[in-house]
């Protein structure tokens, strides 16, 4: 089953990529690989899921705001490529939380991204992945991610 039927029969909806904030591009195409700049848990009202893991939010709030970040992504690729259908695999994905020192539950929050590309590719959805800490995020969101995509050729 492809990406875009995936999608169809999750029930999920991709949001319109947002603006940039900043001088920089959402993505860049190269040597067969699509660059995700990162972006932060942002709904499609606008609003945005903000705090401080292990200080005001739990870590369910953090793998809501992950799956976010993932959806936020999905609709960059879509975006970029016409199609998550050219996606061949996602290879690298870098989640940044925002976190109190001692939180040490990076991982299972970056799942929250992690798990809807698999439910989107499939195996092909598996990043290589790193989940590290910050000590804050640009507009103290919670949660950022960025990826490195393989193309079709």
């Amino acid at each position: 089953m492809s990406a875009e039927q995936r999608l169809k029969e999750l029930g999920l909806e991709l949001p319109d990529p947002p603006a940039p904030l900043a001088n920089y591009v959402p993505w860049r195409i190269g040597g067969g690989l699509l660059f995700l700049s990162g972006v932060g848990p942002h709904r499609p009202d606008g609003t945005s899921i903000t705090g401080m893991l292990g200080g005001d939010l739990a870590v369910e709030q953090g793998v809501e705001a992950a799956r976010l970040c993932g959806m936020n992504l999905l609709g960059n690729m879509r975006k970029a490529l016409g199609s998550l259908d050219r996606v061949d695999t996602v290879l690298k994905v870098l989640g940044m939380v925002r976190a109190v020192p001692e939180f040490g539950h990076q991982p299972e929050v970056i799942n929250g991204c992690t798990d809807l590309f698999v439910a989107v590719f499939g195996d092909a959805g598996r990043p290589a992945r790193s989940a590290v800490g910050m000590g804050s995020l640009p507009r103290g969101i919670a949660v950022e991610i960025e990826a490195v995509v393989l193309l079709k050729p």
